[in-house]
């Protein structure tokens, strides 16, 4: 009972301050003439900053995105790195705008903290890796493992539903932060590291033999991630939504960086509406009618983001899959601008 009404009164507050700190995002993004956005502490392909503190990755495009929409200008964004027990209340807060944090879309943090998932920017699940040395190939023999676990996260909650439904014991070993987790690992302080498969190809990539340590094949959970806004502010969920969405049609479209401005002149209704030449779709959500011709011709559609930071000839090295159009295959769907 005492759990409860701890739960209950988190999440009221939570609710609370995203209530008071909601009202007018977009106006506090133009009147101080930046977003302000929520990223990881450093996953690579997704938000990592360089040695000039240059932050670049699938989710930085995103905030990229956004600023180009709003501002006409990809680069009014600053960043705010955020570990998985920090990023929601940072959000509540109004410490940052958005969150673009390879956050996984679940019931509870949708309906109890008082936030809205904007859409799926990486469909992903949770995997396992281990040293090669080990002769491991499945995740059938983890029984008995260590496994080095981030916590805070889903991660560690599906973990332990992973090992109890199969009736395996294991040692999880927790850190707060993602760089803690790996260094444990890296140190010979668990068997296993265990976190969303794309994380897994991230972290591997900065191994100084990448080859050593094997990525089972088993997936044990779904893991939605995609970006984070407040509720209570509808203007500022429409304009995230739709530059997610943006994004996606411009890719099916065949609209791209490299030939948005000879794509002006098309004759298809679809594109025409895309990029501002029939209609008027950014007035509505207190953006210039061309907005998503901005975030095209600054960041590229959803494929060229993908394809930058952690497509197959990255070192991260990930086909789309799931991520790739639903003309295509995957589940990647924009809904119709029009």
């Amino acid at each position: 009972m005492k759990n409860k009404i701890v739960t209950v009164a988190l999440s009221a507050t939570f609710g609370l301050m995203a209530s008071t700190a909601m009202a007018g995002t977009l106006e506090d993004v133009v009147a101080k003439g930046y977003i302000q956005c929520g990223v990881t502490t450093g996953v690579p392909g997704f938000a990592l900053p360089d040695e000039n503190n240059n932050w670049a990755g699938l989710d930085v495009d995103y905030c990229r995105a956004l600023s180009a929409a709003i501002f006409n200008d990809p680069d009014k964004v600053r960043y705010t790195p955020l570990n998985s027990t920090e990023r929601f209340a940072a959000l509540s807060s109004g410490e940052v705008d958005v969150l673009s944090r390879v956050t996984t879309w679940t019931m509870s943090r949708d309906t109890q903290l008082g936030f809205n998932f904007v859409g799926v920017m990486f469909y992903d699940g949770q995997g396992f890796m281990v040293r090669k040395e080990d002769g491991i190939s499945s995740a059938s023999e983890l029984s008995g493992a260590s496994v080095c676990i981030q916590t805070g996260t889903t991660t560690e909650l599906n973990a332990a539903d992973y090992f109890a439904a199969n009736g395996f014991e294991y040692n999880p070993i927790v850190f707060v932060e993602r760089d803690e987790v790996l260094k444990a690992y890296e140190d010979g302080r668990c068997d296993v590291f265990t976190t969303d498969a794309s994380g897994l190809a991230a972290n591997r990539s900065k191994f100084a033999d990448p080859s050593a340590h094997v990525i089972l094949d088993d997936i044990i959970s779904k893991e939605p991630l995609g970006p984070v806004v407040r509720q209570g502010d509808d203007t500022w969920f429409n304009i995230a939504r739709w530059t997610y969405f943006a994004l996606l049609n411009a890719e099916e479209l065949g609209v791209t960086s490299a030939n948005v401005d000879e794509m002006l002149g098309s004759d298809n209704p679809a594109i025409k509406r895309l990029l501002g030449v029939e209609g008027d779709f950014g007035s509505p959500m207190g953006l210039n009618k061309d907005w998503a011709y901005q975030i095209i011709k600054a960041v590229g559609n959803y494929g060229e983001i993908y394809e930058r930071h952690v497509g197959p000839n990255t070192p991260l090295g990930l086909e789309r899959g799931l991520n790739a159009l639903w003309t295509q295959g995957g589940i990647q769907y924009g809904p119709p601008i029009r």
